[in-house]
């Protein structure tokens, strides 16, 4: 999942949430009321800048800033 932009994300299928870690001093997000299948045609977008910002974004899914002590195990673990 090489990206500019993005330098993990992870799916909890479960809560239907999307987690993005960005790169440099972005933050961490967490979007809500993400589909399955919309995860999918993120994770196939041969952009995934490119993706999140048409596309993505777009959808105004509800978000909020993940903290330092919320995202740790994250940064590692990308799917």
């Amino acid at each position: 999942m090489p990206s500019s932009v993005i330098a993990a994300m992870n799916y909890d299928i479960e809560r239907n949430a999307l987690t993005i870690v960005y790169r440099g001093k972005r933050g961490v997000y967490r979007y809500y009321d993400v589909t399955p299948e919309e995860y999918e045609e993120f994770r196939n977008a041969p952009s995934k800048g490119t993706y999140l910002n048409v596309t993505f974004k777009a959808r105004q899914h509800p978000y909020e800033r993940l903290g330092p002590s919320q995202t740790l195990h994250l940064v590692n673990k990308s799917s």
